[in-house]
């Protein structure tokens, strides 16, 4: 029904911000209530939720984010709570990265995602996300035999963000064989 609300936020909590607007005080739960300022003028994007239990607002400060919240709402035991509360755990693009690779365990970290809800969630966005990850200007420009030893660390269990600490390091060295790199890689990681 909305798109977004702007106006000035009066209030912030952890869990939510009061955005005045043409007189209304709305309450907008956020997954990131502390991005804003009070007594800032704010275009907030929000979602209106409606539930036997009431009508909730919830606030995003891009649209894309909020894009973001609704598939996660897609998906099946993803409830508008458990949403908001992977997107505050993680930076979206973290996040859509994990999900583009299938990183089941990575999922599990957030709070009421388990191994079957992690799963879910993989299963259904996995190759939906790639508008949310950014493209890092140095992965682009890395020899391809450094790319296939960062892919294979992904398929060796590392997290993105594991792989995303070794990478300058890794690219800082002599071209080398994808085995090569590999080895470095994960000589490196052991160490952290």
């Amino acid at each position: 029904m909305y798109e977004y609300l702007k106006g000035i936020i009066t209030q912030i909590s952890p869990a939510y911000i009061v955005l005045e607007a043409g007189g209304v005080g709305y309450k907008i739960f956020s997954p990131t209530p502390y991005s804003y300022e009070e007594n800032e003028t704010a275009q907030v994007y929000v979602e209106q939720v409606v539930r036997d239990t009431g009508i909730t607002l919830y606030g995003f400060i891009s649209h894309e984010d909020k894009e973001l919240f609704l598939k996660l709402l897609s998906v099946s035991g993803i409830g508008p709570k458990s949403a908001l509360a992977i997107m505050a755990a993680e930076d979206t693009d973290s996040l859509a990265s994990a999900i583009q690779q299938g990183e089941v365990k990575y999922l599990t970290k957030f709070p009421g995602v388990g191994k079957k809800t992690a799963s879910q969630i993989v299963l259904d966005l996995k190759g939906k996300l790639g508008d949310y990850v950014k493209k890092s200007p140095i992965k682009e420009s890395l020899p391809a035999s450094l790319q296939d030893a960062l892919l294979a660390l992904g398929a060796l269990g590392y997290t993105q963000k594991e792989i995303d600490k070794v990478t300058p390091e890794l690219a800082k060295l002599p071209t080398d064989t994808a085995d090569g790199y590999i080895k470095k890689a994960l000589a490196l990681l052991l160490k952290k």
